[in-house]
């Protein structure tokens, strides 16, 4: 599906690179949240990813990989942005923010809380690995690949933050379960300006 946009953006549409945004956004969006635990951050990883993936998409050479190719571009925009937050994180006020995919019926507040501070206790390549293992629902060798790593550090990401988490209340934290028992992200108290992709806006062109 996404190929004949991909040939067609390559060769310079934006409106075929603007149907391939609309048509893989919710899913990053999705994983950049899951990521980062911070919906504006994830937004602005989103919207980095995409205009790199516009400006680099002519070095895609198989059109069928542009999704995998593009998670690879969002999850180094994820770790641009947690380097980011850890510059002006000190004083940031926290509120809460529904889920991507809607409310969360499953965890109790107290629950959701205390796998929140367990998630923010991993670091974002921890994420990272559990985010396409258990979300995406990717092999170790798949997510190696997908992220750019070599399978061994995969494992022992996933190997780490996976004790982490089981270091918590068993009813709290259940590895492997579905999206919907994952914890909350926040919001931060910030203003932002509009960014494009989200708002419908135009691609940028390469001499923007």
């Amino acid at each position: 599906m996404h190929a004949a946009l991909v040939d067609r953006a390559k060769q310079g549409d934006a409106e075929a690179f603007d149907a391939l945004a609309r048509s893989v956004g919710d899913r990053c969006m999705a994983i950049a949240v899951r990521i980062l635990r911070d919906a504006d951050l994830a937004e602005d990883a989103v919207q980095g990813a995409l205009i790199t993936a516009w400006r680099e998409l002519r070095a895609l050479r198989n059109p069928d990989l542009f999704e995998p190719w593009l998670h690879r571009i969002l999850t180094n925009a994820c770790y641009a942005e947690a380097r980011r937050r850890r510059r002006w994180s000190e004083g940031i006020r926290l509120l809460p923010v529904e889920p991507v995919h809607g409310p969360d019926d499953i965890l109790t507040v107290d629950d959701r809380d205390q796998l929140e501070r367990a998630f923010r206790r991993l670091t974002v390549e921890q994420r990272a690995v559990l985010v396409f293992h258990y979300y995406l629902g990717l092999s170790l060798s798949e997510v190696a690949d997908r992220i750019d790593i070599p399978i061994g550090t995969a494992k022992s990401r996933l190997h780490h933050a996976t004790r982490a988490l089981r270091a918590r209340p068993s009813h709290v934290i259940q590895i492997g379960s579905s999206a919907r028992s994952w914890p909350r992200a926040r919001r931060t108290c910030r203003t932002r300006s509009t960014t494009p992709f989200a708002t419908g806006s135009k691609v940028p062109t390469s001499g923007s």
